[in-house]
């Protein structure tokens, strides 16, 4: 008899991890990055790292999770140096990347089975990126379409929320053609939320461009700091309480989302909130306590409310929602995040560890939910 051939080993999946874009979190995004290159098991994947350029080319990127972190005085950046153009397949059941050179036939770099959109803020976490992943039939990490605009625009995740009897702030939204018009009636309506209030872009995120008005005066500053990032502005009332944060991940199989032990952020007298510097440039000044120290029914509905907006506005994957936690006890959604910080310092993946899931393991769990899920409508 012949001898039997041993059977080829079966494919890896392959993992392309997207980073960089072009919003104002690029940098956010490439750390990102830099963490889950970091901890993804390559024994059990292929990993294709792709940059987006602040112009929005995707190039091939370093395999190189030191290249991407964030360092003192410096922050990373993809640039068309890094390697040669990707393009995606737009053919349903094709799910191939090509590489273009200048003058050179195009290259397949391979099929993917996952891509993991580290992209934080406008043109990745907004639903635009999640289309055209839906387009190319490939199969991707984190929130759909709706569910990731949603997220996105404050506005319309306040309107989700309270739709589905969530408690969320008071706040009022300057859109630009009001604020171009009447200024003065755009203040005037904020007024009446008292003071103080927390002016923010709609739709961005990490911070960037908020600022705390303690004075109605300083108002049109704020708002034209906000308009920097986007026309659209929310302000919201100022809700005296404690900022509690809650991870929630996927289930499996059909079950249910799963939450983990809220979070504290303990921010020192160095920041007047948590903002942009507070949050990725200054962790000397940042503690996170997990499990905050609440009364076990506060963490329980905590948890439970921070299912409910996942459910809410139908994430899948993963995200992060904030809350505040009044001296009365009472619980108020403030956000959801649907692509949050993921670096090993972020406090999503910390919020798991302190439940008892590694860094590594919650990569791994996030990439088994997306092969799961079916591509399409679902």
């Amino acid at each position: 008899m012949p001898e039997t051939q041993p059977s080829a080993p079966p494919r890896k999946p392959r993992v392309a991890l997207l980073f960089g874009g072009r919003s104002g979190e690029h940098a956010i995004s490439a750390a990102t990055a830099a963490g889950v290159l970091g901890a993804i098991d390559r024994d059990a994947y292929d990993v294709v790292p792709i940059g987006i350029t602040r112009a929005g080319r995707w190039v091939v990127a370093e395999d190189d999770a030191e290249r991407w972190r964030i360092t003192a005085g410096r922050l990373p950046e993809v640039t068309s140096d890094e390697g040669a153009e990707v393009v995606l397949s737009l053919t349903a059941g094709e799910r191939t990347l090509r590489t273009l050179e200048p003058g050179q036939v195009p290259d397949v770099l391979g099929q993917v089975d996952v891509v993991f959109p580290l992209l934080h803020g406008p043109f990745g976490e907004d639903g635009t990126v999640q289309g055209l992943l839906e387009l190319a039939d490939v199969r991707y990490v984190g929130a759909g379409v709706l569910a990731s605009a949603v997220g996105m625009d404050k506005h319309f995740m306040k309107l989700v929320l309270a739709g589905h009897g969530i408690p969320v702030g008071p706040y009022e939204v300057i859109k630009p053609h009001d604020w171009d018009a009447d200024p003065e009636a755009c203040v005037a309506r904020v007024e009446r939320l008292g003071l103080p209030v927390f002016v923010k872009p709609a739709r961005a995120g990490s911070s960037l461009g908020i600022t705390r008005v303690d004075v109605l005066e300083d108002l049109p500053a704020a708002v034209e700091e906000a308009r920097e990032h986007d026309p659209k502005v929310i302000v919201e009332a100022g809700i005296e309480g404690r900022e509690i944060e809650c991870a929630v991940l996927g289930g499996r199989g059909g079950d249910r989302a799963r939450a983990s032990l809220p979070g504290e952020i303990v921010v020192d007298g160095k920041h007047a909130f948590y903002d942009f510097e507070a949050k990725y440039l200054d962790e000397a000044h940042v503690e996170l306590s997990c499990p905050a120290d609440l009364p076990e029914p506060v963490i329980a509905e905590v948890r439970d409310l921070a299912v409910r907006t996942f459910e809410a506005v139908e994430a899948e994957g993963l995200s992060r929602v904030d809350v505040f936690v009044t001296p009365e006890q009472q619980v108020v959604v403030n956000e959801i995040n649907t692509m949050p910080g993921f670096t090993p310092f972020s406090m999503y993946p910390r919020m798991w560890e302190a439940t008892g899931m590694s860094y590594p393991a919650l990569v791994d769990e996030l990439i088994q939910l997306a092969l799961e899920r079916p591509t399409g409508l679902r």
